[in-house]
């Protein structure tokens, strides 16, 4: 009977799911960088065993770190100890998989934006990646929402004018009214959409170039669809970008696009810092083709602080961070948390971004170890 239970443990214990979250999760004592990262959501799980790939966590003593940190990467050392993997900042690159992923089933990235995951890599080593589409939406648009407003009312301007004790610069800066002003948004997926709907009260006409929009869709929230991203460029007194980043998207604002834009308008980027070509922004900013812009990403993260657009004074920067709240952070983790409950039971997650991977023997011979 002891023999028999001794060997029944051992399947059970071969079955646990060791889940591994990315070390950019963790602070340079060990301690969580938020409150609140979904643990809780797993910890009565008896099959599912987490930790932290604490190699890539910050050192005390090892100010480097921040400058390295958006180059996080997962190795094979990583895929090898995990059956998931939850990712926040880290590439995760066709080398990951040098030897093989036979123990790796499903990569969970923490966030809207997949683009430093290579998917194929994935596919062929099968492993399933899926992601949080539905969490950040709202807090990326209502991010947009406060750079517009925070550009219209000149607000850095009024904020340093207070600082410095020099109040009688205040009609040099008066700012703008947005009702009567043109808004345009290049991508209307979730975000761009949501930035629709908080907009709507300011009596803004809102333009948006998005070619696979609906445009049922784009009527109902009151969107005026255009044809061309140079129609958008010309009339827009404010734009606002939400696209994601693909090789057909990568640099797809530079020069050209800016020079149409009026030289009173703002240009807005809450998406990805790859989508503009940065040093043409930097000379528009410079050389007055548009009044200002707001920043959350950039083409190199994180920015230096000896960058040129930390020397401007017509463009707020926030360090790719301004759209994580503490609520969409939490419905994030909590759908990896969902995410890894259903693979370590042999199911499939949802939010899926390399669906073929299902179709593959090797990747439901993996899941299938873990059927409950």
């Amino acid at each position: 009977m002891l023999r028999l239970s001794a060997a029944l443990l051992e399947v059970q214990l071969m079955r646990v799911f060791k889940v591994r979250y990315s070390g950019d999760y963790l602070s340079e004592n060990g301690a969580f960088v938020r409150n609140d990262i979904g643990l809780d959501l797993l910890a009565n799980e008896p099959f599912i065993e987490t930790g932290f790939l604490t190699d890539q966590q910050p050192q005390a003593g090892d100010p480097s770190y921040w400058d390295r940190f958006y180059a996080l990467k997962i190795t094979p050392e990583h895929v090898a100890q995990a059956n998931g993997l939850v990712i926040c900042r880290p590439w995760v690159k066709p080398s990951a998989f040098v030897r093989g992923a036979d123990n790796l089933v499903a990569i969970g990235r923490g966030g809207a934006g997949y683009d430093k995951i290579d998917l194929e890599a994935c596919t062929a080593n099968d492993v399933v990646v899926f992601y949080s589409p539905d969490t950040f939406f709202h807090a990326t648009a209502s991010a947009a929402l406060l750079f517009i407003l925070a550009l219209a009312k000149r607000l850095p301007e009024h904020e340093r004018m207070a600082r410095t004790g020099r109040w009688a610069g205040q009609p040099k800066i008066s700012g703008d009214d947005l009702p009567g002003q043109t808004l345009g948004i290049v991508g209307l997926g979730r975000s761009g959409g949501e930035l629709a709907r908080l907009v709507s009260p300011f009596g803004m006409r809102i333009l948006a170039y998005s070619p696979h929009a609906d445009s049922a869709r784009a009527q109902a929230l009151g969107v005026v669809l255009v044809s061309t991203l140079d129609e958008l460029f010309r009339e827009s007194d404010f734009i606002s970008l939400h696209s994601r980043l693909e090789p057909s998207t990568r640099g797809m604002i530079g020069e050209r696009e800016l020079r149409l834009m009026k030289a009173s308008a703002y240009f807005i980027n809450v998406a990805r810092g790859e989508l503009v070509q940065q040093e043409a922004l930097v000379r528009g900013l410079r050389e007055g083709w548009i009044r200002g812009a707001a920043l959350d990403v950039f083409d190199e993260e994180p920015l230096p602080a000896s960058h040129p657009l930390t020397k401007l004074d017509n463009v707020i920067l926030t360090p790719h961070w301004l759209p994580a709240t503490l609520q969409g952070s939490r419905a994030t983790l909590a759908t990896m948390a969902e995410g890894m409950r259903r693979v370590a039971s042999g199911m499939i997650p949802d939010h899926i971004l390399n669906p073929s991977v299902l179709d593959r023997p090797a990747f439901q011979a993996k899941l299938s170890r873990f059927a409950r």
